[in-house]
């Protein structure tokens, strides 16, 4: 909206300056006020009105993907600091992974530059926790992406700490996926220290995770057998490279 600068008399002086919004003559709010001016009936104002709405929603989701648009153009680079390290009766599991904390704070404070925020919400189902990230512009439009898994209970967690840690792990990578950000550095995730290779430095994506959660649910495995199979105790940090591995074990379930 362009502003314009009047100047009104203040003790014969014109001291006083105020700041008045010009419409722009094609706004809709612009169209609505001509109409009430020539008398339109109430109807014509409901549609004026309705085009308003219209209007704004259209003008704020443009401004929040030239927002993203720009945030990328930047964007910070998430590195694996986090190292992880527990041992139990089948031996000794470490790996690292991107610290939530430290990536939300380097990612929000990229995304504040341009008038962008994120935050989350969490349900919990009988047997899934569900994890909803959205990112919303300054003008209004916002958006979201979901991912769901189990209670986390590996590592010798209780219920409460389960619970916790599978949201952590569900902020993380539904903020990543939302902002379309990854995780660099090598990470083996517990797999052993051979070698892997190119790419497996990443984790599945969350297509990939949704697509194994689905498959899984279809054949009727259980977290816990499908989990020790893949030799993981969260299947989101599953490596890359280890996808087709894992559909091959859910379509060798199928064919039995």
């Amino acid at each position: 909206m362009n502003v314009e600068e009047k100047v009104d008399n203040f003790n014969g002086r014109g001291e006083v300056r105020e700041l008045v919004p010009v419409q722009d003559q094609n706004s809709p709010a612009n169209i609505m006020r001509i109409a009430l001016t020539h008398g339109q009936d109430l109807v014509e104002v409901e549609k004026m009105l309705n085009l308003q709405i219209k209007w704004e929603e259209n003008e704020a989701k443009k401004d929040y993907h030239l927002a993203m648009a720009e945030f990328k153009k930047n964007a910070p680079s998430i590195k694996r600091t986090k190292k992880v390290s527990y041992t139990t009766d089948k031996g000794t599991t470490s790996y690292s992974h991107a610290d939530l904390g430290k990536s939300s704070e380097e990612i929000n404070t990229e995304l504040s530059k341009h008038g962008l925020s994120s935050t989350w919400k969490t349900t919990q189902g009988e047997s899934k926790i569900t994890v909803t990230c959205i990112i919303t512009h300054k003008h209004g439009h916002s958006e979201e992406t979901s991912l769901s898994a189990g209670a986390d209970n590996s590592g010798g967690k209780n219920a409460i700490q389960g619970i916790g840690s599978t949201i952590f792990y569900l902020q993380r990578y539904t903020l990543f996926a939302l902002t379309g950000l990854a995780p660099h550095g090598m990470d083996d995730d517990g797999m052993g220290s051979d070698p892997e290779p190119e790419g497996s430095d990443e984790f599945i994506s969350p297509e990939q995770l949704k697509e194994l959660v689905k498959e899984k649910e279809a054949v009727g495995m259980t977290d816990k057998l499908f989990l020790r199979s893949l030799k993981v105790d969260v299947l989101s940090e599953l490596p890359a490279n280890k996808f087709k591995f894992a559909m091959g074990i859910l379509k060798a379930r199928k064919g039995n």
